[in-house]
Parts: structure tokens; sequence; C-alpha cells
């Protein structure tokens, strides 16, 4: 595990960060670009990241506030994130090429996103990506028009996530049209960021964010990280 450079990215950003976790072991694995939250890379993602590697995959989480950080990026690549281009995603592929560059990557890359991240997830589920993990992440109004070709998709929504009403029928219903391998589940007692280990974000803001069901629920994270893994397991074996 270490905190890695990839360097001045064409259309991207000017410095690429990252957090690079190695499974243990020679390898080949099947390796995972892991997209983080709005408050960026954070020792929730780190810990998310490190947990991808013991399960057996070479996971790279991009920062894809590299230049300026959540206060100066947060806005611009929220309004990149549905119109398909931009930044961002040139950090994505970058992050990508940089996995499938790597000596024990069995050529296998997946894509897993949290919160904003799940919604760059599906963006990106048709470019190269061999299985998509989306969780709790927006879904485009014209859904069936961007997944079309997607990868495999295996999504996770909390029921009492007031900010996505909605998404997961809108998810079910494009992918199955589509006819897109994918598995989307629903948790009752879960908000949203669910399956994050501890409460992350400004501490000044804690308080309304636990109101809002905003935070850890373990019993259906436990259950939504065993079905990523195999849902990973099955799609991104050599």
């Amino acid at each position: 595990m270490a905190e890695v450079s990839l360097g001045p990215i064409p259309g991207g950003s000017q410095q690429l960060r990252g957090y690079l976790s190695r499974p243990a072991g020679e390898g080949p694995f099947p390796a995972v670009v892991a997209i983080h939250e709005l408050f960026g890379v954070d020792d929730v993602l780190r810990r998310q990241v490190d947990r991808l590697a013991e399960a057996g995959y070479l996971t790279l989480g991009p920062d894809l506030f590299s230049d300026g950080g959540p206060r100066r990026c947060l806005v611009s690549t929220f309004r990149a994130m549905f119109s398909g281009k931009g930044k961002a995603y040139a950090d994505i592929e970058a992050a990508r090429q940089f996995l499938l560059s790597q000596p024990e990557c069995n050529g296998k890359v997946g894509i897993i996103g949290f919160c904003m991240g799940g919604a760059f997830a599906l963006m990106t589920s048709t470019r190269g990506f061999d299985a998509a993990a989306d969780n709790y992440g927006a879904v485009p109004l014209n859904a069936e028009k961007v997944l079309a070709g997607a990868c495999p998709i295996v999504a996770s929504y909390g029921g009492k996530d007031v900010s996505m009403i909605g998404m997961p029928k809108r998810l079910e219903k494009a992918l199955t049209s589509l006819g897109v391998d994918h598995d989307v589940k629903v948790y009752p007692q879960a908000g949203h960021s669910f399956l994050n280990d501890a409460p992350n974000g400004p501490k000044r803001l804690r308080p309304l964010m636990r109101v809002a069901n905003v935070g850890p629920e373990p019993a259906s994270a436990a259950d939504a990280w065993a079905r990523i893994e195999d849902f990973f397991a099955t799609h991104l074996s050599a």
C-alpha cells in the first residue's frame, strides 16, 4: 500500500495522485479502480482500497481532486459527471491503463465507486472495464442510452437514502432492458454511504449527516461487500 503519482494526464489532472494497494503473493491478480466520495481520497477510501487488495485485487484509488482538493474541484467534477467527458474521465482511464501496465495484473480491470464515485462507475462501465460496482451513485436520466454496451454491474443502495429515491428502480429497468448482467439490491435499514466503516467528511457536518441517514450500517455493508466480492470474482478472473 502506497501513495503513488501517475504524473500529468493529457486532458486530466496536472499531477494525478492515488492510493495503491497490492495483494499478498505473486499474482497475477485482477485489478480494480476505486473512485472516492465527494470528500476525496480519505482514510475511509484507503481502507476500502486495502480491503479489496486483501480480497485479491490490485487496487488503485485515483484522486479526482488532485489539482486542488474538494474545495476547488468538487463543483467542476460534479458538473462533468453526467456529461461523459472532462478531467475526471481522463483520470479514470489513466488509472485503468496504469493497472493494466503492472506486471502482476491479469488483464482484467473492474471499477468500484461510492456516492459520486458510484455515478462515475456507471458512466464508465462502457469504457473498457470488465465489471463495475456502483454504491449509492446517481443514475443518469437517459440510463438506457448511457449504459448500452455496459460491462456487468453490481449495485447497492440504502432504503433510507432520500437522495437516491427512484435510482435503483431506474437502474434495474435500464440494465434489464439492455440485457446487461447485473445485481441491484436495496438495503431497507441503510442510508447513504452505508459501506463506510466510519463517519467521514467535515466534523461540523456529521451531526447533520446522521440526521440525514448518512454513514455506516455494518450489517448491510457486510452483505453488500460479500455481493461485490462474489460478483468481481465471477467477472474479473483470468
